[in-house]
Protein backbone atom coordinates (compact mmCIF):
# COMPACT_ATOMS: atom_id res chain seq x y z
CA UNK A 1 0.00 0.00 0.00
CA UNK A 2 1.21 3.51 -0.78
CA UNK A 3 2.13 5.80 2.08
CA UNK A 4 0.33 9.02 2.94
CA UNK A 5 3.02 10.09 5.38
CA UNK A 6 5.59 8.47 7.62
CA UNK A 7 7.68 9.72 10.53
CA UNK A 8 11.28 8.51 10.72
CA UNK A 9 14.22 9.10 13.05
CA UNK A 10 17.52 9.91 11.35
CA UNK A 11 20.92 10.97 12.63
CA UNK A 12 19.99 14.54 11.72
CA UNK A 13 16.72 14.36 13.65
CA UNK A 14 13.08 13.54 12.98
CA UNK A 15 11.77 13.74 9.42
CA UNK A 16 8.34 13.19 7.92
CA UNK A 17 7.92 11.88 4.40
CA UNK A 18 4.69 13.20 2.90
CA UNK A 19 3.05 11.67 -0.17
CA UNK A 20 -0.36 13.37 -0.01
CA UNK A 21 -0.92 16.86 -1.35
CA UNK A 22 -3.04 19.95 -0.87
CA UNK A 23 -6.10 19.79 1.35
CA UNK A 24 -5.34 16.20 2.31
CA UNK A 25 -2.33 17.52 4.27
CA UNK A 26 -4.39 20.13 6.12
CA UNK A 27 -6.93 17.45 7.12
CA UNK A 28 -4.33 15.31 8.92
CA UNK A 29 -3.38 16.68 12.36
CA UNK A 30 0.12 15.16 12.44
CA UNK A 31 1.20 16.87 9.20
CA UNK A 32 -1.02 19.96 9.32
CA UNK A 33 1.61 22.54 10.29
CA UNK A 34 -0.48 25.36 8.84
CA UNK A 35 1.25 28.68 8.31
CA UNK A 36 4.57 27.21 9.49
CA UNK A 37 5.07 25.60 6.08
CA UNK A 38 7.69 27.51 4.10
CA UNK A 39 7.03 28.82 0.60
CA UNK A 40 9.26 26.09 -0.85
CA UNK A 41 7.34 23.41 1.05
CA UNK A 42 4.04 24.92 -0.10
CA UNK A 43 5.23 24.70 -3.71
CA UNK A 44 6.26 21.08 -3.29
CA UNK A 45 3.15 19.99 -1.36
CA UNK A 46 0.44 21.76 -3.34
CA UNK A 47 -0.43 24.19 -0.55
CA UNK A 48 -0.19 27.44 -2.48
CA UNK A 49 -3.45 29.34 -2.15
CA UNK A 50 -4.63 27.08 0.68
CA UNK A 51 -2.84 29.07 3.39
CA UNK A 52 -2.49 32.80 4.12
CA UNK A 53 0.72 34.11 2.49
CA UNK A 54 2.75 34.78 5.66
CA UNK A 55 5.11 32.11 6.97
CA UNK A 56 4.75 32.00 10.76
CA UNK A 57 7.24 30.27 13.05
CA UNK A 58 6.07 27.79 15.67
CA UNK A 59 7.00 30.27 18.42
CA UNK A 60 4.69 32.89 16.93
CA UNK A 61 1.93 30.34 16.39
CA UNK A 62 2.24 29.49 20.07
CA UNK A 63 2.02 33.15 21.14
CA UNK A 64 -1.20 33.58 19.18
CA UNK A 65 -2.72 30.40 20.57
CA UNK A 66 -1.77 31.17 24.16
CA UNK A 67 -3.48 34.55 23.86
CA UNK A 68 -6.59 32.77 22.59
CA UNK A 69 -6.37 30.33 25.49
CA UNK A 70 -6.14 33.13 28.07
CA UNK A 71 -9.16 34.91 26.57
CA UNK A 72 -11.49 31.96 27.10
CA UNK A 73 -14.20 32.69 29.70
CA UNK A 74 -13.95 29.42 31.65
CA UNK A 75 -12.09 26.13 31.87
CA UNK A 76 -14.56 24.24 29.71
CA UNK A 77 -14.11 26.78 26.92
CA UNK A 78 -10.35 26.35 27.28
CA UNK A 79 -10.79 22.59 26.99
CA UNK A 80 -12.81 23.00 23.80
CA UNK A 81 -10.15 25.28 22.32
CA UNK A 82 -7.35 22.81 23.10
CA UNK A 83 -9.34 19.84 21.81
CA UNK A 84 -10.01 21.68 18.56
CA UNK A 85 -6.29 22.43 18.26
CA UNK A 86 -5.42 18.78 18.80
CA UNK A 87 -7.73 17.84 15.93
CA UNK A 88 -6.19 20.50 13.63
CA UNK A 89 -2.47 20.53 14.47
CA UNK A 90 -1.43 17.87 16.94
CA UNK A 91 2.23 18.83 17.21
CA UNK A 92 1.35 22.45 18.00
CA UNK A 93 -1.15 21.22 20.59
CA UNK A 94 1.52 19.20 22.39
CA UNK A 95 4.08 21.98 22.21
CA UNK A 96 1.61 24.44 23.73
CA UNK A 97 0.62 22.07 26.52
CA UNK A 98 4.22 21.08 27.22
CA UNK A 99 5.27 24.72 27.62
CA UNK A 100 2.37 25.40 30.01
CA UNK A 101 1.96 22.02 31.72
CA UNK A 102 1.10 23.28 35.19
CA UNK A 103 -1.57 25.60 33.81
CA UNK A 104 -3.03 23.27 31.18
CA UNK A 105 -2.86 19.87 32.89
CA UNK A 106 -6.09 20.57 34.85
CA UNK A 107 -7.73 21.53 31.53
CA UNK A 108 -6.79 18.57 29.32
CA UNK A 109 -7.25 16.14 32.20
CA UNK A 110 -8.85 16.24 35.62
CA UNK A 111 -10.90 18.09 36.73
CA UNK A 112 -12.12 19.86 33.55
CA UNK A 113 -12.30 16.75 31.42
CA UNK A 114 -15.12 15.46 33.64
CA UNK A 115 -17.42 18.18 32.32
CA UNK A 116 -16.53 17.29 28.73
CA UNK A 117 -17.22 13.59 29.34
CA UNK A 118 -20.69 14.37 30.67
CA UNK A 119 -21.48 16.21 27.42
CA UNK A 120 -19.77 13.75 25.05
CA UNK A 121 -22.84 12.69 23.07
CA UNK A 122 -24.11 16.26 22.78
CA UNK A 123 -20.73 17.59 21.61
CA UNK A 124 -19.70 14.66 19.43
CA UNK A 125 -17.91 15.82 16.29
CA UNK A 126 -15.05 13.75 14.92
CA UNK A 127 -14.32 10.29 16.38
CA UNK A 128 -10.97 9.53 17.98
CA UNK A 129 -10.26 6.10 19.41
CA UNK A 130 -11.81 2.63 19.15
CA UNK A 131 -15.32 1.80 20.38
CA UNK A 132 -15.82 -1.85 21.36
CA UNK A 133 -19.38 -2.85 22.23
CA UNK A 134 -20.31 -5.99 24.12
CA UNK A 135 -23.07 -6.61 21.57
CA UNK A 136 -20.56 -6.62 18.68
CA UNK A 137 -17.86 -8.89 20.10
CA UNK A 138 -17.57 -10.89 16.90
CA UNK A 139 -16.27 -7.72 15.20
CA UNK A 140 -13.71 -6.87 17.91
CA UNK A 141 -10.61 -7.90 15.97
CA UNK A 142 -11.87 -6.15 12.84
CA UNK A 143 -12.59 -2.99 14.85
CA UNK A 144 -9.08 -2.95 16.29
CA UNK A 145 -7.48 -3.62 12.91
CA UNK A 146 -9.53 -0.80 11.38
CA UNK A 147 -7.53 1.64 13.49
CA UNK A 148 -4.74 0.95 11.03
CA UNK A 149 -1.84 0.02 13.30
CA UNK A 150 0.45 -2.95 12.78
CA UNK A 151 1.81 -5.27 15.47
CA UNK A 152 4.90 -3.11 16.07
CA UNK A 153 3.13 0.25 15.80
CA UNK A 154 1.49 0.50 19.25
CA UNK A 155 3.38 1.14 22.49
CA UNK A 156 0.44 2.05 24.70
CA UNK A 157 -3.29 1.38 24.94
CA UNK A 158 -5.47 3.23 27.46
CA UNK A 159 -8.81 1.47 27.94
CA UNK A 160 -11.82 2.20 30.13
CA UNK A 161 -15.27 0.73 30.62
CA UNK A 162 -16.45 4.14 31.90
CA UNK A 163 -18.05 2.90 35.12
CA UNK A 164 -15.89 4.85 37.58
CA UNK A 165 -15.06 8.05 35.71
CA UNK A 166 -13.25 10.46 38.04
CA UNK A 167 -15.73 11.48 40.74
CA UNK A 168 -18.79 11.37 38.47
CA UNK A 169 -19.36 7.64 38.05
CA UNK A 170 -20.88 5.80 35.09
CA UNK A 171 -20.59 7.91 31.94
CA UNK A 172 -21.13 5.27 29.28
CA UNK A 173 -19.54 5.83 25.88
CA UNK A 174 -18.29 9.27 26.95
CA UNK A 175 -15.46 7.53 28.81
CA UNK A 176 -13.48 7.52 25.56
CA UNK A 177 -12.50 11.09 26.43
CA UNK A 178 -10.77 9.94 29.63
CA UNK A 179 -8.66 7.56 27.56
CA UNK A 180 -7.84 10.34 25.10
CA UNK A 181 -7.01 12.75 27.92
CA UNK A 182 -4.80 10.22 29.67
CA UNK A 183 -2.84 9.61 26.48
CA UNK A 184 -2.42 13.35 25.99
CA UNK A 185 -0.74 13.48 29.41
CA UNK A 186 1.46 10.51 28.52
CA UNK A 187 2.66 12.37 25.43
CA UNK A 188 3.05 15.81 27.01
CA UNK A 189 4.76 14.52 30.16
CA UNK A 190 6.74 11.49 29.00
CA UNK A 191 7.06 11.94 25.26
CA UNK A 192 5.15 8.82 24.23
CA UNK A 193 4.81 9.34 20.47
CA UNK A 194 1.22 10.32 19.61
CA UNK A 195 1.23 7.99 16.59
CA UNK A 196 2.02 4.98 18.81
CA UNK A 197 -0.95 5.12 21.19
CA UNK A 198 -4.54 3.89 21.08
CA UNK A 199 -7.53 5.07 23.18
CA UNK A 200 -10.27 2.45 23.63
CA UNK A 201 -13.63 2.36 25.35
CA UNK A 202 -15.28 -0.94 26.24
CA UNK A 203 -19.05 -0.49 26.13
CA UNK A 204 -20.95 -3.10 28.18
CA UNK A 205 -23.95 -0.73 28.45
CA UNK A 206 -24.63 1.86 31.12
CA UNK A 207 -26.66 2.16 34.31
CA UNK A 208 -26.80 5.94 33.94
CA UNK A 209 -30.53 6.53 33.49
CA UNK A 210 -30.01 10.05 32.16
CA UNK A 211 -27.95 8.60 29.30
CA UNK A 212 -30.34 5.73 28.63
CA UNK A 213 -33.20 8.21 28.31
CA UNK A 214 -31.27 10.64 26.13
CA UNK A 215 -32.28 10.26 22.49
CA UNK A 216 -28.86 11.56 21.46
CA UNK A 217 -26.81 9.07 23.52
CA UNK A 218 -24.23 7.35 21.31
CA UNK A 219 -23.48 4.20 23.32
CA UNK A 220 -25.28 0.89 23.72
CA UNK A 221 -28.76 1.55 25.06
CA UNK A 222 -29.15 -1.09 27.76
CA UNK A 223 -28.07 -1.59 31.40
CA UNK A 224 -24.49 -2.62 32.12
CA UNK A 225 -23.80 -6.28 31.50
CA UNK A 226 -22.11 -7.79 34.54
CA UNK A 227 -20.88 -11.12 35.86
CA UNK A 228 -19.59 -13.85 33.58
CA UNK A 229 -20.61 -12.10 30.35
CA UNK A 230 -18.66 -8.98 31.34
CA UNK A 231 -15.60 -11.06 32.25
CA UNK A 232 -15.73 -12.86 28.88
CA UNK A 233 -15.95 -9.49 27.10
CA UNK A 234 -12.88 -8.16 28.94
CA UNK A 235 -10.95 -11.39 28.37
CA UNK A 236 -11.66 -11.27 24.65
CA UNK A 237 -10.37 -7.71 24.55
CA UNK A 238 -7.17 -8.50 26.48
CA UNK A 239 -6.27 -11.56 24.47
CA UNK A 240 -7.11 -9.94 21.13
CA UNK A 241 -5.26 -6.70 21.87
CA UNK A 242 -2.21 -8.55 23.19
CA UNK A 243 -2.10 -10.74 20.09
CA UNK A 244 -2.50 -7.86 17.64
CA UNK A 245 -0.17 -5.46 19.50
CA UNK A 246 2.34 -7.58 21.44
CA UNK A 247 4.55 -4.58 22.33
CA UNK A 248 1.74 -2.53 23.86
CA UNK A 249 1.22 -1.75 27.54
CA UNK A 250 -2.49 -2.00 28.41
CA UNK A 251 -3.43 0.76 30.87
CA UNK A 252 -6.76 0.26 32.67
CA UNK A 253 -8.56 3.48 33.55
CA UNK A 254 -11.62 4.21 35.68
CA UNK A 255 -13.09 0.73 35.92
CA UNK A 256 -15.75 0.38 38.62
CA UNK A 257 -14.77 -0.58 42.16
CA UNK A 258 -16.25 -4.07 41.81
CA UNK A 259 -14.07 -4.84 38.78
CA UNK A 260 -10.84 -2.83 39.02
CA UNK A 261 -8.90 -4.99 41.49
CA UNK A 262 -10.32 -8.23 40.09
CA UNK A 263 -9.42 -7.44 36.48
CA UNK A 264 -5.93 -6.27 37.40
CA UNK A 265 -5.29 -9.36 39.54
CA UNK A 266 -6.41 -11.66 36.72
CA UNK A 267 -4.07 -10.24 34.06
CA UNK A 268 -1.18 -8.49 35.83
CA UNK A 269 1.07 -11.56 36.01
CA UNK A 270 0.57 -12.72 32.43
CA UNK A 271 0.22 -9.53 30.40
CA UNK A 272 1.92 -6.15 30.11
CA UNK A 273 -0.82 -4.30 32.00
CA UNK A 274 -1.26 -1.61 34.65
CA UNK A 275 -4.13 0.09 36.49
CA UNK A 276 -3.46 3.75 37.22
CA UNK A 277 -6.32 4.15 39.68
CA UNK A 278 -4.80 1.40 41.82
CA UNK A 279 -1.06 1.29 41.10
CA UNK A 280 -0.55 4.89 39.92
CA UNK A 281 -2.48 6.34 42.84
CA UNK A 282 -0.58 4.07 45.20
CA UNK A 283 2.76 5.17 43.76
CA UNK A 284 2.18 8.91 44.00
CA UNK A 285 0.70 8.66 47.50
CA UNK A 286 3.52 6.39 48.63
CA UNK A 287 5.96 8.96 47.27
CA UNK A 288 4.24 11.69 49.28
CA UNK A 289 4.31 9.51 52.40
CA UNK A 290 8.00 8.64 51.97
CA UNK A 291 8.93 12.29 51.44
CA UNK A 292 6.84 13.39 54.42
CA UNK A 293 8.29 10.69 56.67
CA UNK A 294 11.77 11.85 55.72
CA UNK A 295 10.81 15.47 56.41
CA UNK A 296 9.41 14.51 59.81
CA UNK A 297 12.67 12.81 60.79
CA UNK A 298 11.02 9.45 61.48
CA UNK A 299 11.03 5.99 59.85
CA UNK A 300 8.37 4.05 57.96
CA UNK A 301 8.54 1.35 60.61
CA UNK A 302 7.37 3.93 63.18
CA UNK A 303 4.18 4.89 61.33
CA UNK A 304 0.55 4.18 62.20
CA UNK A 305 -1.52 4.73 59.05
CA UNK A 306 -5.28 5.30 58.92
CA UNK A 307 -6.87 5.15 55.46
CA UNK A 308 -10.36 6.61 55.28
CA UNK A 309 -11.86 5.15 52.11
CA UNK A 310 -10.41 1.66 51.69
CA UNK A 311 -11.65 0.89 48.19
CA UNK A 312 -9.47 0.07 45.20
CA UNK A 313 -7.33 3.19 45.56
CA UNK A 314 -7.04 3.10 49.35
CA UNK A 315 -6.06 -0.57 49.54
CA UNK A 316 -3.72 -0.10 46.59
CA UNK A 317 -1.92 2.57 48.64
CA UNK A 318 -1.71 0.26 51.65
CA UNK A 319 -0.41 -2.65 49.54
CA UNK A 320 2.41 -0.57 48.05
CA UNK A 321 3.43 0.93 51.39
CA UNK A 322 3.53 -2.57 52.86
CA UNK A 323 5.72 -3.65 49.92
CA UNK A 324 8.12 -0.77 50.63
CA UNK A 325 8.20 -1.50 54.37
CA UNK A 326 8.98 -5.17 53.67
CA UNK A 327 11.79 -4.07 51.34
CA UNK A 328 13.12 -2.04 54.26
CA UNK A 329 13.28 -5.15 56.42
CA UNK A 330 9.90 -5.50 58.11
CA UNK A 331 7.96 -8.76 58.33
CA UNK A 332 4.87 -8.64 56.01
CA UNK A 333 2.40 -9.27 58.84
CA UNK A 334 4.13 -6.67 60.99
CA UNK A 335 3.94 -4.15 58.12
CA UNK A 336 0.22 -4.79 57.46
CA UNK A 337 -0.45 -4.33 61.19
CA UNK A 338 0.57 -0.66 60.78
CA UNK A 339 -2.58 0.04 58.71
CA UNK A 340 -6.18 0.66 59.74
CA UNK A 341 -8.65 0.93 56.87
CA UNK A 342 -12.19 2.30 56.93
CA UNK A 343 -14.82 1.41 54.37
CA UNK A 344 -18.52 2.13 54.05
CA UNK A 345 -19.20 0.14 57.23
CA UNK A 346 -16.48 1.77 59.28
CA UNK A 347 -13.27 0.06 60.34
CA UNK A 348 -12.41 -3.08 58.36
CA UNK A 349 -12.79 -5.82 60.94
CA UNK A 350 -13.48 -9.49 61.07
CA UNK A 351 -17.14 -10.44 60.90
CA UNK A 352 -18.19 -7.54 58.63
CA UNK A 353 -18.78 -7.68 54.88
CA UNK A 354 -15.85 -6.64 52.73
CA UNK A 355 -14.26 -7.34 49.37
CA UNK A 356 -11.51 -9.92 48.99
CA UNK A 357 -8.77 -7.34 48.55
CA UNK A 358 -9.72 -5.65 51.85
CA UNK A 359 -9.50 -8.80 53.98
CA UNK A 360 -5.74 -8.68 54.70
CA UNK A 361 -6.35 -5.42 56.59
CA UNK A 362 -9.29 -6.57 58.72
CA UNK A 363 -8.65 -6.16 62.45
CA UNK A 364 -9.59 -8.93 64.86
CA UNK A 365 -12.14 -8.28 67.59
CA UNK A 366 -9.49 -9.09 70.18
CA UNK A 367 -7.48 -6.07 68.99
CA UNK A 368 -10.50 -3.82 69.48
CA UNK A 369 -11.41 -4.87 73.00
CA UNK A 370 -11.06 -1.90 75.32
CA UNK A 371 -11.47 0.73 72.59
CA UNK A 372 -13.32 3.90 73.54
CA UNK A 373 -16.24 4.33 71.10
CA UNK A 374 -18.73 7.15 70.61
CA UNK A 375 -21.40 4.54 69.82
CA UNK A 376 -21.25 0.83 70.71
CA UNK A 377 -20.11 -1.44 67.86
CA UNK A 378 -19.65 1.53 65.51
CA UNK A 379 -16.01 2.07 64.60
CA UNK A 380 -16.09 5.45 62.85
CA UNK A 381 -13.15 7.64 61.84
CA UNK A 382 -13.13 9.64 65.09
CA UNK A 383 -13.04 6.39 67.07
CA UNK A 384 -10.15 5.01 65.03
CA UNK A 385 -8.11 8.22 65.34
CA UNK A 386 -8.76 8.39 69.08
CA UNK A 387 -7.63 4.82 69.71
CA UNK A 388 -4.90 4.34 67.09
CA UNK A 389 -3.24 7.76 67.47
CA UNK A 390 -2.13 7.72 63.82
CA UNK A 391 0.93 9.45 62.44
CA UNK A 392 -0.49 9.39 58.90
CA UNK A 393 -4.08 10.09 57.86
CA UNK A 394 -5.04 9.36 54.23
CA UNK A 395 -8.39 10.24 52.68
CA UNK A 396 -9.77 8.47 49.59
CA UNK A 397 -13.38 8.58 50.73
CA UNK A 398 -14.97 11.35 48.62
CA UNK A 399 -16.52 12.58 51.90
CA UNK A 400 -15.98 16.35 52.08
CA UNK A 401 -14.97 17.61 55.50
CA UNK A 402 -14.37 14.12 56.91
CA UNK A 403 -11.10 15.34 58.47
CA UNK A 404 -12.77 17.84 60.77
CA UNK A 405 -11.18 20.04 63.43
CA UNK A 406 -11.78 17.64 66.31
CA UNK A 407 -10.25 14.68 64.48
CA UNK A 408 -7.22 16.63 63.26
CA UNK A 409 -6.53 18.18 66.65
CA UNK A 410 -6.85 14.76 68.28
CA UNK A 411 -4.28 13.40 65.83
CA UNK A 412 -1.93 16.40 66.20
CA UNK A 413 -1.92 16.00 70.02
CA UNK A 414 0.05 12.76 69.65
CA UNK A 415 2.50 13.48 66.79
CA UNK A 416 4.94 16.33 66.16
CA UNK A 417 4.50 16.50 62.36
CA UNK A 418 1.17 14.90 61.40
CA UNK A 419 1.11 13.68 57.80
CA UNK A 420 -2.35 14.36 56.37
CA UNK A 421 -3.35 13.55 52.78
CA UNK A 422 -6.92 14.51 51.79
CA UNK A 423 -6.85 13.00 48.30
CA UNK A 424 -10.45 12.94 47.08
CA UNK A 425 -11.25 14.82 43.85
CA UNK A 426 -12.57 17.29 42.90
CA UNK A 427 -11.92 20.07 45.42
CA UNK A 428 -15.52 19.93 46.60
CA UNK A 429 -14.97 16.31 47.71
CA UNK A 430 -11.73 16.90 49.61
CA UNK A 431 -11.68 15.54 53.16
CA UNK A 432 -10.20 18.85 54.38
CA UNK A 433 -8.81 22.15 53.14
CA UNK A 434 -5.07 22.76 53.54
CA UNK A 435 -5.60 26.13 55.24
CA UNK A 436 -7.73 24.46 57.91
CA UNK A 437 -5.24 21.63 58.43
CA UNK A 438 -2.43 24.11 58.97
CA UNK A 439 -4.57 26.18 61.34
CA UNK A 440 -5.60 23.16 63.41
CA UNK A 441 -2.02 21.83 63.67
CA UNK A 442 -0.23 25.14 64.26
CA UNK A 443 1.40 24.97 60.83
CA UNK A 444 3.04 21.61 61.54
CA UNK A 445 1.04 19.34 59.20
CA UNK A 446 2.78 17.82 56.18
CA UNK A 447 0.14 17.89 53.47
CA UNK A 448 -0.52 16.51 50.02
CA UNK A 449 -3.91 16.84 48.32
CA UNK A 450 -5.67 15.23 45.39
CA UNK A 451 -6.79 18.52 43.89
CA UNK A 452 -4.61 21.57 43.22
CA UNK A 453 -4.64 24.21 45.98
CA UNK A 454 -3.06 27.64 46.05
CA UNK A 455 -0.26 28.28 48.58
CA UNK A 456 -1.40 29.12 52.09
CA UNK A 457 -0.11 32.20 53.94
CA UNK A 458 0.13 31.75 57.70
CA UNK A 459 2.19 33.60 60.32
CA UNK A 460 4.31 35.26 57.63
CA UNK A 461 5.15 31.84 56.21
CA UNK A 462 4.11 30.59 52.75
CA UNK A 463 3.13 26.93 52.61
CA UNK A 464 3.26 25.35 49.14
CA UNK A 465 0.70 22.54 48.95
CA UNK A 466 1.83 19.40 47.17
CA UNK A 467 -0.65 17.80 44.81
CA UNK A 468 -0.54 14.00 44.79
CA UNK A 469 -1.41 13.95 41.10
CA UNK A 470 -1.08 10.59 39.35
CA UNK A 471 0.43 12.47 36.43
CA UNK A 472 3.64 12.61 38.47
CA UNK A 473 4.06 8.84 38.11
CA UNK A 474 1.96 7.13 35.44
CA UNK A 475 3.73 8.72 32.44
CA UNK A 476 7.10 7.58 33.82
CA UNK A 477 5.78 4.10 34.63
CA UNK A 478 4.53 3.79 31.06
CA UNK A 479 7.74 5.13 29.54
CA UNK A 480 9.95 2.92 31.69
CA UNK A 481 7.89 -0.14 30.77
CA UNK A 482 8.09 0.71 27.07
CA UNK A 483 11.83 1.41 27.13
CA UNK A 484 12.60 -1.85 28.94
CA UNK A 485 9.88 -3.78 27.08
CA UNK A 486 9.00 -5.34 30.42
CA UNK A 487 6.84 -8.42 29.93
CA UNK A 488 4.74 -7.32 32.91
CA UNK A 489 4.56 -4.47 35.43
CA UNK A 490 5.89 -5.78 38.73
CA UNK A 491 5.36 -4.47 42.27
CA UNK A 492 9.07 -3.66 42.27
CA UNK A 493 8.59 -1.34 39.27
CA UNK A 494 5.75 0.51 41.02
CA UNK A 495 7.81 0.76 44.22
CA UNK A 496 10.75 2.11 42.21
CA UNK A 497 8.50 4.78 40.71
CA UNK A 498 7.34 5.88 44.16
CA UNK A 499 10.83 6.03 45.60
CA UNK A 500 12.23 7.88 42.59
CA UNK A 501 9.49 10.51 42.89
CA UNK A 502 9.97 10.82 46.65
CA UNK A 503 13.60 11.70 46.08
CA UNK A 504 12.80 14.69 43.86
CA UNK A 505 11.43 17.06 46.52
CA UNK A 506 12.77 18.18 49.89
CA UNK A 507 9.96 18.80 52.36
CA UNK A 508 12.23 19.40 55.33
CA UNK A 509 12.13 23.18 54.95
CA UNK A 510 9.03 24.63 56.61
CA UNK A 511 6.46 25.48 53.97
CA UNK A 512 8.04 23.56 51.10
CA UNK A 513 6.02 21.00 49.13
CA UNK A 514 6.66 17.31 49.67
CA UNK A 515 6.22 16.55 45.93
CA UNK A 516 7.49 18.25 42.75
CA UNK A 517 5.25 20.69 40.89
CA UNK A 518 3.50 19.84 37.63
CA UNK A 519 5.76 22.36 35.89
CA UNK A 520 8.59 19.85 36.38
CA UNK A 521 6.60 16.97 34.91
CA UNK A 522 8.83 16.32 31.90
CA UNK A 523 11.99 15.81 33.96
CA UNK A 524 10.04 14.00 36.70
CA UNK A 525 8.68 11.50 34.15
CA UNK A 526 12.16 10.83 32.80
CA UNK A 527 13.54 10.21 36.31
CA UNK A 528 10.67 7.87 37.16
CA UNK A 529 11.06 6.04 33.83
CA UNK A 530 14.75 5.35 34.44
CA UNK A 531 13.99 3.89 37.88
CA UNK A 532 11.13 1.77 36.48
CA UNK A 533 13.26 0.44 33.61
CA UNK A 534 16.08 -0.46 35.99
CA UNK A 535 13.61 -2.20 38.30
CA UNK A 536 12.31 -4.20 35.33
CA UNK A 537 15.86 -5.43 34.74
CA UNK A 538 16.30 -6.23 38.45
CA UNK A 539 13.01 -8.16 38.48
CA UNK A 540 14.00 -10.15 35.38
CA UNK A 541 11.12 -8.96 33.20
CA UNK A 542 12.96 -6.59 30.82
CA UNK A 543 13.10 -7.92 27.26
CA UNK A 544 15.74 -5.48 26.00
CA UNK A 545 19.21 -4.80 27.32
CA UNK A 546 19.60 -1.53 29.23
CA UNK A 547 23.21 -0.60 28.59
CA UNK A 548 22.53 3.13 29.00
CA UNK A 549 19.15 3.72 30.73
CA UNK A 550 19.42 7.52 30.77
CA UNK A 551 20.21 7.70 27.06
CA UNK A 552 17.59 5.08 26.15
CA UNK A 553 14.86 6.92 28.04
CA UNK A 554 15.89 10.29 26.59
CA UNK A 555 15.91 8.96 23.01
CA UNK A 556 12.43 7.48 23.47
CA UNK A 557 10.91 10.80 24.56
CA UNK A 558 9.32 12.43 21.52
CA UNK A 559 9.77 16.21 21.30
CA UNK A 560 6.82 18.26 19.96
CA UNK A 561 8.74 20.06 17.22
CA UNK A 562 7.90 20.25 13.54
CA UNK A 563 10.02 17.63 11.77
CA UNK A 564 11.97 18.19 8.59
CA UNK A 565 9.54 17.79 5.69
CA UNK A 566 10.52 15.45 2.86
CA UNK A 567 7.98 15.43 0.00
CA UNK A 568 7.87 12.06 -1.78
CA UNK A 569 6.26 11.26 -5.10
CA UNK A 570 4.90 7.73 -4.76
CA UNK A 571 1.23 7.68 -5.65
CA UNK A 572 -1.39 7.46 -2.95
CA UNK A 573 -4.32 5.21 -3.69
CA UNK A 574 -7.51 6.95 -2.55
CA UNK A 575 -10.20 5.12 -0.63
CA UNK A 576 -13.10 4.08 -2.84
CA UNK A 577 -16.55 4.13 -1.28
CA UNK A 578 -19.04 1.29 -1.70
CA UNK A 579 -20.90 3.33 -4.35
CA UNK A 580 -17.72 3.70 -6.38
CA UNK A 581 -17.02 7.35 -5.53
CA UNK A 582 -13.65 8.51 -4.22
CA UNK A 583 -13.08 9.51 -0.59
CA UNK A 584 -9.87 11.46 -0.05
CA UNK A 585 -11.07 13.22 3.10
CA UNK A 586 -9.62 13.02 6.59
CA UNK A 587 -11.49 9.86 7.53
CA UNK A 588 -9.89 7.88 4.70
CA UNK A 589 -6.59 7.65 6.56
CA UNK A 590 -5.58 5.57 9.53
CA UNK A 591 -6.45 7.74 12.49
CA UNK A 592 -3.61 6.69 14.78
CA UNK A 593 -0.76 6.89 12.28
CA UNK A 594 -2.24 7.82 9.01
CA UNK A 595 0.77 6.91 6.96
CA UNK A 596 -0.72 4.17 4.77
CA UNK A 597 -3.97 3.48 2.99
Amino acid sequence: MARQFEYKQTEAGEIVEIAVRGRQILARPMIAFGTAYTHEERDQLGLNGLLPPAVVSMSNQLKRLYKQFKRQPNNLAKYVLLTDLQERNEILFYRLVTEHLEEMLPIIYTPTIGEAIREYSAWYTRPRGVFLGIDQQDDMELALRNYGQGPDDVDLIVVTDSEGILGIGDQGIGGIRIAIGKLAVYTAAAGIHPLRVMPIVLDPGTDNMALLNDDGYLGLRHPRVRGEAYDEFVEKFVTTAARLYPRALIHWEDLGASNAHRVLAKYVNDYRTFNDDIQGTAAVVAAAVLAAVQASGTRMADQRVVIHGSGSAGIGIADLLVEIMVDQGMDPDQARACFWGLGSRGLLREGTRMRDFQEPYARSQAELDGWQLDEPDRYALADVVRNVKPTILIGTSAQPGAFNEAIVKDMAAHVERPIILPLSNPTSQSEALPADLLAWTGGKALIATGSPFAPVERDEQTYTIAQANNALVFPGIGLGTIVSQASRVTPGMISAAAQALAGLADGRRLGSAILPAASELRSVSATVAIAVAEAAVADGVAEVELDSPIQQVYKKMWQPNYPTVVPITNSVTPVRRADGSIDDGPDSWHAAGGHEI
